[in-house]
């Protein structure tokens, strides 16, 4: 199994989440362009894919994979976010 990368932000998403409210699952270590973040709120599901807002716009890019995966989603909200605030802001998508 290799080991998960995941942006250096990825902890600060998942702790604003959850004093939010929200559950949240881990699963950065699927890899193949699975988004980093299932989020559970309010009865609703989620996806997020945590890329770091503090990198120049070319270093936030999704992968090959990631548009892959992302163009053939057919399920819920899927988004990409760059920080807490923007993970936040998708919890008012949900409700």
């Amino acid at each position: 199994m290799r080991a998960a990368k995941i942006d250096a932000n990825h902890e600060q998403v998942v702790s604003a989440l959850r004093a939010a409210g929200a559950s949240v699952q881990t699963l950065a270590a699927v890899g193949k362009g699975v988004p980093d973040l299932l989020v559970g709120y309010q009865g609703k599901t989620l996806l997020l894919e945590v890329k770091d807002g503090r990198k120049p716009p070319s270093a936030r890019r999704l992968t090959e994979d990631q548009l892959k995966w992302h163009g053939a989603w057919r399920g819920g909200p899927l988004a990409v976010v760059d920080g807490p605030d923007a993970a936040l802001r998708m919890l008012g998508v949900m409700k």
